[in-house]
């Protein structure tokens, strides 16, 4: 009988060899004849070729073509009974039966509707036990073979797919079944010894197998006997909880067993670690040793062979002897095999996928240092439960601790393992339980931190305790947090493991449903697996991600923070990794970090978090080769070592040579370096301390780096280091190429003795790849030396008879002229003027002609005497360059140095510089009527420049016509000036007749500009508010008539949207993106047209603000000048108009100071012009920001904005006039 996997329906196989199906309340609905002749629906359809009798035999001929296939009958220990199995969705069953003609068994697979869907091919020795997986990809059967027992594996179709083989010789068992756990991954094996002579006990056993990289591994063998109370009556797993193995023994003995998988690698954080990592597979361990070593299971580095399968290996948690391992079997024997020299070859170490013929193995293998049998010192319990001990842990050389459980209560017994004292019997020793301890609860997990010695045990339940095992006590106590409450987690874990984050001792566990806590503490729900290496915690993600964090200085909370953040990018913490990686290692002291795949294949990452921690480390300790090889294999920037630490490697860079010691590798360094600093930008330090911020800020990094290295390389082997020496010129950052070029050609003239020195020629060839040829060349050139040139051009890709020529006219010219060719053919003028001016009076026209071609007017003063007529002759050139570059002044002054004074006069009279002038005219020694025309002259300039107070003085002086200067004192508002020339001549009627109608006059027209400042200020303000009210009405109204802001409209395609469109009826627009290719003319024009006044353009009120604002400003401009007049309006008794325009004043300046905060009301603001887009945004908020941005200020017109300020501390007001 065998209910279907819903528990929908039942299925019998009767003794008349039928079928009979029926539903959960034993209702029939279909029965079958058990055996079918027809293979079923899913027959094979032939169409003719690739018939037996065409195909190739072998050895057996053709013959074997023609033979009639013999069918074996079933196995003499088989029952004959009907087997079925379910696939696990209940669709269809396999049923495995004896065939009555052939006497063999036979499986055929029906569905659920109890159609026939196929019958298995025919295979000899198969045996009675058949499993479905529940994935429902394979059924497993077993088959007796002449020298083997296998688990096959048959298709839905019938034919097979695979096998393993059972450690077992022929007829040695029988499987009474096999059985696969709810996800797959586990098949149990049940066989029973059969029994062969009456005085031997028969024995059974369970088996569980998993497969991993298409490889079968024995991972657990428990023994039972056949007889008593520990025999098995009944095997199954638990329909829920996969993991977990139901064990119902006669006499009503019952086991369950709650497994899980883990990563049995040795804990050592230093290089003598080999990162060892063991896979458990029958009597054997297979050890892969991944410093040395990475190759994919199943294959390994070397294998321990073992008489009994094994159940359980631990690593020796001692950070000096990591590599030891000690191994528990299914005998309860527990073999310590430790590294180090042992006289002989071990036969049970064979070496694995290092060996081989003719193979030399550079790695130390362990030995078996003794095998120890466990003592108890109470055996009942022994022959029920084969797991006597579980969860073994190697603390100590000597001291196992390993946990049992109690058959009758909920309760668990940690027992102290001790190795007794055997100087007889080397090779077999003896493990007594010294002490132990018991718990109440299940202890489901036990971890021990190798640094700081601590024992933790979990129980079922989840709680946590602390077992001090040093202790004589042997005191369990519960385990605390920093705020002294007891940690237990939520929910069970899988695995555990002891950390230190920051200074306080922490318990990592990890569930088998990817919940991660620290203590008590969730920090994540998405981990696949991690792993604790050094100051770093691991983790792999089921975002197919893993990372890595410093536990140096987190906590709980940045921790939390870094896991719930994965779309944001951590820099080196995260990176991607394949899609179902768990971690299986981390090679100590190296950047290895080890994934295993969902298949079972290996791949190696080096984590960047990883490998710039050990970099780091490596630079402390001025381990600079291991740093550079490992920066050169994985890519990362060489600029750290010296950013790094500065000063270290300015102080210890012969150390960096030496251990370098590879031009190559150092003319790498040079040429990667650059002034970024790569530990604030690519490589930012995890932790700020003052070693990273002890830059020197001054000096260049470049240049600094290439002088300190090419001063230690000269000085430790000038000839093997030259290549690199070279380099370090050319690299700075302005490269040195004439002293590169210079040292090969020395090396061209004296070839050095030394062994490891280059030739000329190497070590041009080499500059050829650094500097391009062109360049190269030119400053060959432009060191002068020909055979320098030449050899450079020899190397170079130039056409002797391009070169050749040049070269020969230059050596026949004179040396000086022979640089100045060179120097302007190479641009380098400066030079060349010096080289030319040197050559003779006779070359200085061509010279003076550079000088003015180049505007190297300057650097050709410097190279002649002041007194020498070609130094006359570049100032009157340099002068006449200035007056045509409009630089009048100037021109005017380099004139008069030299002499040239009627050109300095003009100069002076064109710029209005009227004091220089007359100095001039001094110098020319005009006479009177010639200063009074040249005085007059003067005043008409000044005049025209607004300059009326010194046309006054100048007319005064040159012509005497104080007259015709009051007169210009009074047209230019200087009252007071035009007073002290009235009394200074004595003509008291020009006071009458000039002065003071001019006064009046003045104060009229400042009363009718302050008029008219006041009703223009009055009428803006008012349009400004009634524009500002219709914008709001059309705002809240939803019409949208404004047109994009000014320079904005440039974003706005033509035929980009509706809206746009919609904004354009009914106004006139204008477009500035057409103003670019216009003039310069047209465009002040435009720009003038921006802000139009007219009523209803679409900037009115930012044109409003403009008007308003330059109204203010011309305003307070005012204040200077209405104060001089009201004081000569005072002293000449016009009280009355001078109150009057002190009032007009300080009405207007009140009026808008009271005005400035009602116009100015909006504050710009940038960013509101600016729409809110990216992946977070909506259409809604799109739309809004850009309703917002219509509203708002373009960024050209902010300054529209800024109120103008209006200074009261400026005095104006004349109190006599109060």
């Amino acid at each position: 009988m065998s209910w279907s996997p819903d528990q929908e329906l039942v299925l019998l196989a009767t003794g008349q060899q039928t079928l009979i199906m029926m539903t959960k309340d034993f209702e029939p609905i279909l029965e079958q004849q058990i055996h079918q002749d027809d293979f079923g629906e899913s027959k094979f359809i032939t169409v003719g070729w690739g018939r037996k009798e065409t195909q190739f035999h072998g050895s057996e001929g053709r013959q074997a073509a023609f033979q009639m296939q013999m069918h074996e009958s079933a196995l003499p220990w088989d029952d004959h009974r009907p087997q079925v199995t379910w696939r696990g969705d209940g669709q269809f069953f396999a049923v495995s039966v004896v065939c009555p003609e052939t006497g063999a068994r036979k499986v055929r697979v029906w569905n659920r509707e109890f159609a026939l869907q196929s019958t298995s091919e025919p295979v000899a020795g198969l045996g009675p036990a058949l499993a479905w997986k529940p994935s429902g990809s394979l059924i497993a059967s077993t088959q007796d073979k002449p020298n083997q027992q296998d688990i096959v594996f048959f298709e839905k179709n019938g034919l097979l797919h695979g096998h393993f083989t059972l450690p077992f010789l022929k007829d040695e068992v029988k499987v009474n079944d096999l059985l696969w756990n709810a996800d797959s991954s586990v098949l149990a094996v049940w066989p029973e010894d059969l029994q062969r002579e009456e005085s031997s006990i028969p024995k059974t056993c369970v088996q569980l197998w998993t497969v991993g990289n298409y490889h079968w591994y024995l991972k657990q063998s428990l023994s039972f006997s056949t007889c008593g109370k520990s025999k098995i009556v009944s095997l199954m797993w638990d329909p829920v909880t996969p993991y977990r193995l139901h064990v119902l023994c006669q006499g009503w003995h019952y086991l369950a067993y709650d497994w899980h998988w883990t990563t049995d690698r040795s804990v050592g954080d230093n290089s003598s670690d080999l990162s060892n990592v063991a896979v458990i597979d029958g009597n054997r361990v297979l050890v892969t040793v991944f410093r040395q070593t990475v190759v994919p299971p199943p294959m390994c580095t070397y294998q321990l062979l073992f008489p009994h399968p094994v159940n359980q290996v631990t690593f020796l948690a001692h950070p000096q002897k990591s590599n030891d391992l000690a191994v528990l079997d299914a005998s309860n024997q527990i073999s310590v095999y430790k590294c180090g020299d042992c006289p002989s070859a071990d036969p049970t170490v064979k070496l694995g996928a290092v060996g081989g013929s003719g193979f030399k193995v550079c790695l130390r293998t362990p030995h078996l240092e003794k095998r120890y049998k466990i003592q108890f010192e109470n055996n009942e319990d022994q022959d029920v439960n084969p797991l006597k001990l579980g969860l073994l842990t190697w603390i100590e050389e000597d001291v196992f601790l390993a946990v049992s459980h109690s058959e009758f209560s909920p309760r668990s017994v940690i027992h102290h393992l001790t190795a007794a004292s055997s100087e007889m019997d080397e090779e077999h020793g003896q493990l007594n339980v010294s002490s132990s301890a018991a718990v109440d609860g299940v202890i489901i997990s036990l971890c021990c931190n190798s640094k700081t010695k601590s024992v933790v045990l979990q129980l079922a339940d989840g709680q946590i305790f602390k077992y001090l095992w040093e202790s004589p006590s042997l005191a369990i106590k519960p385990w605390k947090n920093s705020g002294g409450f007891p940690v237990r987690f939520p929910y069970p874990c899988t695995q555990t493991e002891l950390a230190m984050i920051g200074e306080e001792e922490c318990v990592l566990g990890l569930t088998d449903r990817c919940r991660f806590f620290i203590n008590d503490i969730e920090v994540a729900s998405n981990i696949t697996s991690f792993a604790v290496y050094d100051e770093f915690l691991l983790l792999t993600t089921h975002s197919h991600t893993c990372q890595c964090f410093c536990l140096r200085d987190a906590s709980f909370k940045t921790l939390q923070a870094g896991l719930s953040s994965n779309h944001v990018s951590h820099g080196e913490v995260l990176r991607k990794v394949e899609r179902g990686s768990r971690i299986v290692t981390v090679v100590p002291q190296d950047t290895k970090l080890v994934l295993q795949m969902p298949r079972g294949n290996l791949e190696v990452v080096h984590h960047r978090a990883l490998v710039l921690a050990q970099i780091r480390k490596w630079l402390d300790k001025l381990m600079f080769k291991e740093a550079f090889e490992c920066m050169r294999k994985l890519r990362i920037n060489l600029n750290l070592i010296y950013d790094h630490n500065p000063k270290v490697f300015l102080g210890n860079v012969e150390t960096f040579i030496k251990q370098i010691d590879s031009v190559n590798h150092i003319n790498l360094f040079f040429t990667e370096l650059k002034e970024e600093d790569v530990t604030k930008t690519m490589y930012p330090a995890p932790v700020t301390s003052s070693v990273y911020l002890s830059r020197d800020p001054d000096g260049n990094k470049i240049d600094l780096v290439c002088d300190a290295m090419r001063a230690v390389m000269e000085s430790i082997n000038p000839h093997k280091y030259c290549l690199s020496i070279l380099t370090s010129h050319v690299k700075k950052t302005t490269p040195e190429l004439e002293i590169v070029l210079q040292k090969v050609h020395e090396l061209q003239g004296n070839a050095p003795s030394d062994p490891d020195a280059v030739s000329a020629e190497e070590a041009l060839k080499y500059l050829l790849h650094l500097v391009d040829v062109n360049e190269l060349y030119d400053h060959s050139l432009g060191t002068y030396d020909f055979d320098l040139v030449l050899m450079v051009a020899e190397k170079s890709q130039k056409d002797p008879k391009e070169y050749l020529p040049f070269l020969n006219t230059l050596k026949k010219m004179e040396t000086n002229y022979q640089r100045f060719t060179i120097d302007k053919y190479l641009k380098r003028y400066e030079k060349a003027i010096g080289h030319l001016s040197k050559c003779g009076p006779e070359y200085f026209p061509e010279c003076l002609n550079l000088i003015k071609d180049k505007n190297l007017y300057n650097e050709a003063l410097k190279l002649y005497s002041p007194s020498s007529q070609q130094y006359q002759d570049i100032s009157i050139a340099y002068g006449e360059h200035l007056m045509q570059e409009h630089m009048y002044e100037p021109a005017g002054l380099m004139f008069a140095r030299c002499g040239a004074h009627e050109k300095a006069l003009s100069a002076f009279l064109t710029c209005g510089n009227w004091k220089q002038a007359l100095c001039v005219a001094a110098q020319l020694n005009f006479t009177k009527d010639q200063l009074v025309g040249l005085g007059r002259t003067l005043a008409g300039k000044l005049v025209e420049q607004r300059k009326h107070i010194d046309a006054a003085m100048v007319l005064e002086e040159c012509a005497q016509d104080y007259e015709e200067a009051v007169l210009l004192l009074l047209e230019g508002a200087a009252w007071e000036e035009a007073l002290r020339l009235v009394y200074k001549y004595n003509r008291l009627d020009i006071i009458e007749t000039n002065v003071k109608p001019s006064i009046l006059e003045a104060q009229k027209n400042y009363m009718a500009f302050l008029d008219s400042q006041t009703a223009t200020f009055s009428r803006h303000k008012k349009r400004l508010l009634v524009v500002r009210e219709l914008k709001e009405q059309a705002q809240q109204a939803g019409l949208d008539d404004e047109v994009p802001h000014g320079q904005e409209s440039d974003l706005f395609s033509e035929t980009s949207s509706v809206v746009s469109g919609s904004e354009m009826s009914g106004k006139y627009s204008h477009s500035n993106s057409r103003i670019s290719a216009r003039s310069s003319k047209n465009r002040r024009k435009a720009e003038r047209k921006k802000h139009s006044l007219k009523e209803g353009s679409p900037l009115e009120d930012l044109a409003l603000l403009e008007a308003l604002s330059e109204v203010v400003q011309n305003t307070e401009n005012l204040k200077d000048e209405v104060y001089h007049i009201l004081k000569v309006l005072f002293l000449f008794e016009f009280d009355e108009q001078g109150r009057e325009l002190q009032k007009a004043f300080e009405d207007t300046l009140q009026l808008m100071e009271r005005s400035l905060p009602e116009i100015w009301t909006l504050t710009y603001q940038q960013n509101s012009a600016t729409p809110v887009l990216g992946p977070n945004s909506t259409a809604n908020s799109i739309m809004a920001s850009y309703q917002q941005q219509k509203t708002s200020v373009p960024v050209l017109d902010a300054e529209l904005f800024i109120p103008p300020k209006i200074n009261r501390r400026t005095q104006w007001k004349l109190s006599l006039l109060d």
